[in-house]
């Protein structure tokens, strides 16, 4: 007798393995383009199961078109089907990072390669204070979330450690609304039933750990070249905590790999983020590139699976806690404080690239003709960065 999951499981593999190398734009517009292609025209979903997985995946850390395609693997195939269109939707895009980073350890020295590079920084620079604008206008929509921005911004300038700045924020949102609902009752679970929820999925009560992990990784960085093991555990971490936009992602990694171990200068940091928007697929695959110029092809492997090992796990443990706490005001009340403090450290490491990017005049002009277009047209960012890096190349004396 054949197995009726089979079928439907070379689908989403095919289909997930296509947009995974054809998918550029960063996970808005791959959700936009999954739900065209399965909910529109192939039919797999309905608009309301479709607006459910969304849900969920904003629910937990990680990177959230890939966690949606897993929800769309496990509707079709099963757990099986989950784990497919996760690693399908990666895999090509990690096939790319691999040889963008040879490419990188190989001539990335050499003049002409540098002078690309010099050409598209400031274009990524533009890019992130783009996503930074578009965010905060969604995201910031009280005295109170602008302030805990403030304040997590201020924390980021004087030194104070990524993960805690970004707990610190929940807990402030959250206490906020706790007292909130002392004297007016609203919905959700009540008391510290959001909170305690939270700490159930190890949200919260893995932040302690995770500190742990962060503090003991300058010991072993100490030891000589950079140990699979070590590297393993940062990129865990950073998958474990990271809600918001792929952009917060460079704000952990600076904090995690240039300030904390010395892992990378700034500008290695500049060109990750870089390479990072050539490629289709998540933008969490920038940790491969960065992987390969660490540790060559198994510091890749490990850095890859280090930051989407949380994201499988976040959703194969989706069920009947994590519907709860979609409708849990405690919870939501929570997340406004991350999502604050996540565009804080934006905000931050914008101005850190910022300094390595705009080296001269030439870069500051590239920087002023790429906001331009992005005002007047919203071109592909792909297309952007190849025209910065065309610049790099061609224009005399550019960085």
């Amino acid at each position: 007798m054949s197995d009726p999951i089979a079928p439907r499981l070379r689908e989403v593999v095919g289909y997930f393995l296509r947009l995974g190398s054809t998918a550029f734009g960063g996970p808005a517009a791959h959700i936009a383009l999954m739900r065209h292609d399965l909910v529109e025209r192939k039919g797999w979903l309905d608009d309301a199961e479709y607006a459910e997985m969304i849900a969920l995946a904003n629910l937990v850390p990680g990177p959230n078109s890939t966690e949606v395609a897993m929800h769309v693997g496990r509707r079709c195939a099963g757990t099986v089907g989950m784990i497919a269109a996760g690693v399908a939707f990666i895999a090509p895009a990690f096939a790319l990072m691999l040889a963008l980073g040879w490419a990188y350890t190989e001539y990335g020295t050499r003049p002409g390669f540098r002078s690309v590079l010099v050409g598209i920084a400031p274009v990524v620079v533009v890019l992130i204070g783009q996503a930074i604008l578009q965010l905060g206008r969604t995201a910031l929509r009280g005295t109170g979330t602008i302030a805990v921005g403030l304040l997590a911004l201020a924390g980021a300038w004087i030194g104070i450690h990524e993960l805690v700045l970004l707990a610190g924020a929940g807990i402030v949102t959250w206490t906020g609304w706790w007292l909130g609902t002392r004297t007016t009752p609203g919905p959700g679970l009540g008391g510290f039933g959001g909170f305690t929820g939270l700490g159930g999925l190890g949200v919260v009560t893995g932040v302690p750990t995770m500190r742990v992990a962060t503090d003991l990784g300058p010991v072993w960085a100490t030891a000589g070249p950079v140990m699979l093991a070590p590297l393993f555990a940062v990129f865990l971490q950073i998958g474990a905590v990271l809600y918001g936009s792929g952009y917060v992602l460079y704000a952990l990694l600076e904090g995690a790999l240039v300030h904390d171990r010395g892992w990378l200068t700034e500008r290695q940091l500049l060109d990750a983020v870089a390479m990072g928007q050539l490629t289709p697929g998540p933008l969490f695959t920038t940790a491969t590139f960065i992987g390969y110029t660490l540790r060559g092809f198994p510091g890749a492997v490990v850095a890859t699976v280090g930051i989407f090992l949380p994201a499988f796990c976040f959703v194969g443990a989706t069920g009947f806690v994590l519907r709860r706490l979609r409708d849990s005001a405690g919870f939501a009340a929570f997340l406004r404080g991350v999502v604050a403090a996540s565009l804080a450290l934006m905000v931050a490491v914008a101005a850190v690239l910022a300094r390595d990017a705009f080296v001269d005049v030439g870069t500051v002009v590239v920087a002023v003709v790429v906001a331009g277009l992005l005002w007047w047209r919203r071109p592909n960012p792909v297309w952007l960065i190849l025209a910065g890096g065309s610049a790099g190349a061609l224009v005399p004396g550019l960085g």
